[in-house]
């Protein structure tokens, strides 16, 4: 990439799946030469999506704005089974399903998350505990508590279910794990769940559609 093709500012990166969020600032940084850059809310390996990102100083210093901002996801679930990390990448628990669900059934559970609700995050995350992240103490084996969280999930619609995926939008505030979401629904319908895949396809006022593609 041409380091005339993007400069100093606040914009929308478009991040496939497999790179980590840093992965896509660095070739940023590579791109524009300039070496303050960050990001407002990290995807996710097995993410794709919107990255909202500020390159320079005074950009990257109105990030914490950015973060703030509705968040729109695509998700798909997987249920039937739970992951360790609450996604594909984890190691998962097969549940002895008697009856799937139902659609009203998966409706009713979909519902009780919109609102004002308590979230835990995934233990395989980036929020810290005492000073360091959950993720780096889940992998040397430590016993990892998530406290909960209090969330906004603005909207959720069910796209589509057909067991044992179901796929839904879904419309946040800030601080949502989406992963956690899938793992609720799973736990509220007694079948397990996983998120198996996510794009987020909206930050504030940032779309795909205006987003630079890496």
């Amino acid at each position: 990439m041409a380091k005339k093709a993007i400069g100093e500012g606040i914009w929308a990166a478009y991040k496939p799946k497999g790179p980590t969020s840093y992965d896509i600032l660095r070739q940023i940084k590579k791109a524009t030469g300039i070496k303050k850059v960050g990001h407002a809310g990290t995807l996710d390996p097995l993410a794709r999506g919107i990255l909202v990102v500020g390159v320079g100083r005074a950009a990257t210093r109105q990030l914490g704005e950015v973060v703030k901002k509705e968040k729109e996801y695509a998700a798909k679930i997987k249920l039937g089974q739970s992951s360790s990390t609450d996604d594909a990448e984890g190691t998962k628990t097969e549940f002895k399903i008697i009856n799937q669900p139902s659609c009203q059934e998966v409706d009713r559970a979909v519902s009780k998350f919109i609102g004002r609700t308590w979230q835990s995050p995934p233990i395989f995350s980036a929020v810290k505990i005492r000073g360091q992240e959950a993720y780096k103490r889940a992998r040397r084996g430590e016993k990892v508590v998530m406290s909960k969280r209090r969330v906004e999930i603005k909207k959720i619609k069910i796209i589509s279910y057909h067991w044992p995926y179901l796929k839904l939008q879904v419309i946040t505030g800030p601080g949502v794990y989406i992963r956690s979401l899938a793992r609720d629904i799973g736990r509220t319908l007694k079948v397990g769940g996983y998120l198996a895949d996510l794009e987020r396809t909206r930050v504030g006022q940032f779309t795909k559609k205006s987003a630079r593609k890496f």
